[in-house]
């Protein structure tokens, strides 16, 4: 019994002095610079082949797929047996997709056109907030990879123009790319260049700023503090950058839209405005004239 009790004490005391050494060691502050630049670099990449064409797999990949998988169980688990009307969980699936629908028709479109845009944008959501939790698990978040948020974006506006011209055909985007002026044009072109760029910049900016200073934190205070920062961080933030995603992307073909429906509903105003400013300009070439 004795020799059991010191075998248990020295195992005791061998664990103890373990444990305070490895604390130590985690709270050791080395070349901070350093260790963040490992925490930001991407995993080793992976090449193979198929049939001759070099394949990359890198780590936005993975972790996009682990990611999207899990959010697909998380929903499926959510919707449950199919019913008349939603019960338990499905409750806030129900909210989520209204929430959708009405904030769509805040933006000018109608009910219908709103339910159709509803699974494109879930699926933003869906995607990116899943992706960006994720780093919460102290699994590195695929936006922090440009080219996630860049891929995102473009996806983004094609859905934009494509759902557009669907909703008010190519008549109504012209008038959309002509208002209130068709010298604005260039203008309206470089618009579509830019949106993208500022989606992608956006979620990469912030998603990549958030990890940055949870690597930092948990290298200068690894214990409690970056818990409870990552609740912010990591899971507030990250649900955060994938609504206003949505929301954005939301916005912009209400904006288009809403011309669109006007044009529809009142064209006799667009052509009385095209006849006014005929006028107004033939009027100046009469002035100028007279004046020479």
């Amino acid at each position: 019994m004795i020799a059991i009790q010191l075998a248990g004490g020295n195992w005791f005391a061998e664990f103890w002095e373990s444990f305070l050494r490895q604390l130590a060691e985690r709270f050791q502050i080395g070349d901070i610079g350093e260790e963040i630049n490992h925490g930001i670099l991407q995993w080793q990449h992976t090449f193979f082949d198929i049939q001759s064409i070099p394949v990359v797999l890198t780590d936005a990949i993975i972790v996009t797929w682990i990611a999207v998988i899990a959010m697909i169980i998380l929903f499926r688990c959510m919707v449950g047996k199919d019913t008349i009307r939603p019960k338990g969980k499905q409750t806030v699936l129900w909210l989520l997709t209204e929430l959708i629908i009405k904030t769509a028709m805040e933006f000018g479109m109608n009910r219908d056109e709103a339910e159709k845009v509803l699974p494109m944008i879930g699926t933003f959501g869906i995607v990116i907030g899943g992706c960006n939790i994720i780093s919460f698990l102290k699994i590195s978040p695929p936006a922090k990879n440009i080219a996630f948020p860049a891929a995102m974006a473009i996806i983004a506006i094609i859905f934009v123009i494509v759902t557009s011209i669907r909703f008010i055909g190519f008549k109504g985007f012209w008038v959309y790319m002509t208002q209130p002026m068709a010298g604005l044009l260039p203008f309206k072109i470089l618009d579509f260049v830019i949106k993208p760029m500022s989606l992608a910049l956006r979620l990469f900016g912030n998603v990549f700023g958030a990890f940055v200073f949870m690597e930092f934190l948990s290298i200068v205070a690894p214990i409690i503090v970056p818990g409870l920062f990552g609740l912010w961080f990591d899971l507030a933030d990250g649900i955060l950058q994938a609504i206003i995603f949505a929301y954005l992307t939301m916005s912009y073909i209400g904006e288009i839209v809403e011309v669109g429906h006007e044009y529809k509903e009142h064209p006799e105003e667009f052509a009385k405005k095209k006849k006014e400013k005929k006028s107004k300009k033939n009027a100046k070439t009469v002035t100028a004239d007279a004046v020479a």
